[in-house]
């Protein structure tokens, strides 16, 4: 494109004044311009942008958890689905819990479809209570979709086999307690951790200040704590060989209504309460799980490549090959799509404030 440039020559003698028409007339072409670059911007076509790209895909948490095994999951396989076909490739960027990805993914990141995020569940929910870190709307970012509703998937209070405690009913009786491991507000092991205490009242200690599960995977093989609260699918696929081993021991089912039937004797943290305030605060929290490994964009890229980019994630969760890979990494795959995320997290932001404000006391924003 060919750049068309004014220069006003100097000669030796006094400065011509500029006139306002050779003004104007610079004005036109810089206007005439401006169309031009746009124009071409436009016209250029989805795969034409993609096409020779290397795409990134920021992960909000640190190396070996579920967040960032589904990342490079999902990097490996979307981009065949995407027209150009672009690379991608993964950068961990741990951060408040996943709140500074998310921030920078509504603020920073480049909204042109480049940039892809692998937020944490809980994050979304952060901005629904209020959390004063949080500088994002959840209902403005673009969603592509999530790999998991949860429909096969709980979240487990998980001890080591060897340790003496059985069965939840045991952690009510005197004398018997266990230590659970915890991230940070955003992190859900923190949070049924403290709902598992202080609402349930089960004798539990919990240790903040882990930065993922497999710290305390560690912890717990060496003694330092006794269990983490984690997903089903997380386990198996973070940690397969222990897990195959047996040597883990689920006490309680969170994040479902009812009992997985790959746990049948596992009650669930709403069969342990008939109290109604208990049962409205462990739904709102249970609330994250049916967009249990979300994927998003910034807000604001173009129409077309943000629905290039929700058509491609779908179309990767329903081939047949890529359903075979997740199974044999242990990933649950019960997939929604971008509009299906959007409506749950509108779903969630409609729930009584009140009900809110007993959440944030107990976990979130407003504890101290």
């Amino acid at each position: 494109m060919k750049i068309f440039s004014v220069t006003l020559r100097c000669e030796h003698s006094e400065p011509r004044r500029v006139t306002g028409k050779l003004l104007r007339f610079v004005a036109f072409v810089c206007a005439l311009f401006s169309m031009a670059v746009a124009g071409a911007a436009r016209a250029q076509s989805v795969e034409q942008f993609y096409k020779n790209r290397q795409m990134t895909m920021i992960v909000g948490t640190a190396p070996g958890g579920i967040n960032d095994i589904t990342a490079r999951f999902v990097a490996h396989h979307l981009g065949r689905y995407i027209p150009g076909n672009p690379a991608i490739v993964v950068q961990n960027q741990p951060g408040a819990g996943g709140i500074a990805s998310a921030n920078r993914l509504y603020n920073t990141f480049e909204r042109d479809g480049s940039v892809i995020v692998k937020l944490e569940r809980a994050v979304p929910m952060l901005a629904i209570q209020g959390d004063p870190n949080v500088n994002f709307d959840p209902l403005k970012i673009t969603w592509l979709g999530s790999l998991s509703s949860y429909a096969k998937d709980s979240y487990l209070m998980l001890v080591m086999a060897t340790n003496p405690i059985k069965s939840v009913a045991e952690l009510k009786e005197p004398g018997k307690s266990i230590t659970l491991g915890g991230d940070n507000a955003a992190s859900s092991n923190l949070i049924f951790a403290t709902i598992a205490k202080e609402i349930l009242g089960l004798n539990i200690k919990v240790v903040r200040g882990y930065v993922g599960a497999a710290p305390m995977f560690l912890a717990m093989q060496s003694g330092e704590i006794d269990g983490q609260i984690i997903g089903y699918s997380s386990v198996r696929t973070g940690q397969r060989d222990l897990w195959s081993h047996n040597a883990f021991r689920p006490l309680l089912q969170f994040g479902r209504s009812t009992r997985l039937s790959d746990f049948p004797d596992v009650p669930t943290g709403n069969e342990l309460t008939k109290d109604p305030n208990a049962l409205a605060l462990i739904e709102f929290a249970n609330l994250q799980f049916a967009i249990s490994l979300p994927f998003a964009a910034p807000p604001g890229i173009p129409a077309d490549r943000a629905k290039a980019l929700q058509d491609a994630f779908m179309a990767m969760c329903r081939d047949a090959a890529v359903l075979q890979d997740a199974e044999k990494l242990g990933i649950e795959m019960s997939p929604i799509d971008g509009e299906t995320v959007l409506k749950s997290i509108a779903h969630a932001a409609a729930t009584p404030r009140d009900v809110i404000a007993r959440y944030n006391a107990l976990v979130g924003a407003d504890r101290n």
